[in-house]
């Protein structure tokens, strides 16, 4: 506990001064007022959340974090349980979405086991993954929590460690996630921390028809009623009906705010452990960039939950960490807004009138 109280004491908002430094310099750049619009405002982001004139962004890293799910016995999901472990060693491979979309960012993955629910350990011993497994997937959250306060606090201080180990070689992080039924457990926490109906927020995951939605919401509504998460409390949250990926997420989020670093938050998973870091620390909000706006029709409440507007929509519903990926050429083409385009006065071109 005492890792995650420190981080949290750590963070603090974007830089007022520095941010008011980037906003003189592109009110001053040769072209009509603000005509680059959200590439201006994000430039002006990153200056506040690096406190630099010249956003360090080439260094980026796409974490994608794996963990199990006890809810998927309740068959809330399209693919089976074994999927997870499959798909990390695809990741490892090199042959996933993720992997060709970092690649085209110019952007490492590094894969976290949060709690796969298979032996994993012989990718770990390699160092092809890191292994920091809180269990072999979290208890079926229709029948009780999903995991205990302790294990809560472990999953967000593994994800506070990842961050931590990788800063140092880290200018941009984004955030990913693996996980089969991992839709289930981010609806419930939508749905309680949003404070509206499951219909609301629930959508169709891996691809789930008509009557299998119907009783995913059912699903989510049972472990609503009987876990009663306190949406006052995070890591209740995060413990009655979350899950360790989840949870790894929310912790990476926190220990990129701590040493200022944006974090570009990919989809519906990855905005559900945003949410639990934002709830836990307001000011880590200012160091997320919603990467886009994913279909599951629950994305954009949570977006608001956190007060962000996605960079990017183009129906993207993988998870992986594949929007952030592709997001990253935006934030490299913002810093170019702010470090690459001439002032009217360095390019001697006369301002507009009036």
């Amino acid at each position: 506990m005492a890792l995650l109280e420190d981080t949290i004491a750590g963070i603090s908002g974007q830089d007022d001064e520095w941010r008011a430094r980037a906003r003189e310099r592109l009110d001053q750049l040769a072209l009509p007022h603000w005509a680059l619009g959200r590439l201006m405002d994000l430039a002006m982001d990153l200056a506040g959340m690096t406190r630099s004139m010249t956003p360090p962004v080439e260094r980026r890293a796409v974490v994608t974090m794996a963990g199990d799910h006890g809810v998927v016995a309740e068959g809330v999901s399209k693919f089976p349980q074994e999927v997870t472990p499959q798909m990390v060693h695809n990741f490892v491979r090199g042959g996933a979405g993720i992997n060709a979309l970092a690649r085209q960012a110019g952007a490492r993955v590094v894969v976290v086991d949060m709690g796969v629910a298979a032996d994993l350990g012989e990718l770990a011993a390699s160092g092809r993954i890191i292994d920091r497994k809180v269990a072999p997937g979290t208890a079926n959250m229709a029948k009780g929590p999903a995991m205990s306060r302790d294990q809560a606090v472990a999953a967000l201080e593994a994800g506070i460690d990842v961050a931590r180990s990788l800063v140092p070689e880290t200018d941009v992080f984004g955030t990913g996630d693996m996980g089969i039924g991992n839709t289930t457990p981010s609806t419930a926490i939508a749905a309680c921390l949003c404070r509206c109906p499951v219909a609301e927020v629930a959508g169709r995951g891996t691809g789930i028809d008509d009557a299998q939605l119907a009783h995913k919401i059912e699903v989510v509504e049972q472990a609503l009623a009987l876990n009663r998460p306190d949406p006052e409390d995070p890591l209740d949250v995060l413990a009655k009906v979350g899950g360790f990926e989840i949870g790894g997420i929310a912790g990476l989020v926190l220990g990129a705010a701590a040493a200022r670093r944006p974090v570009l938050v990919d989809g519906f998973i990855s905005t559900a452990g945003a949410m639990i870091a934002t709830a836990l620390c307001p000011a880590a909000a200012d160091f997320v960039i919603a990467a886009h706006r994913s279909v599951e029709p629950g994305h954009g409440r949570m977006q608001e939950f956190i007060g962000k507007e996605p960079l990017l929509d183009l129906n993207l519903r993988l998870g992986e960490g594949t929007g952030a990926a592709v997001a990253m050429n935006i934030v490299a083409a913002a810093r170019a807004v702010l470090t690459d385009i001439a002032t009217f006065a360095e390019a001697m071109v006369s301002e507009a009138e009036g």
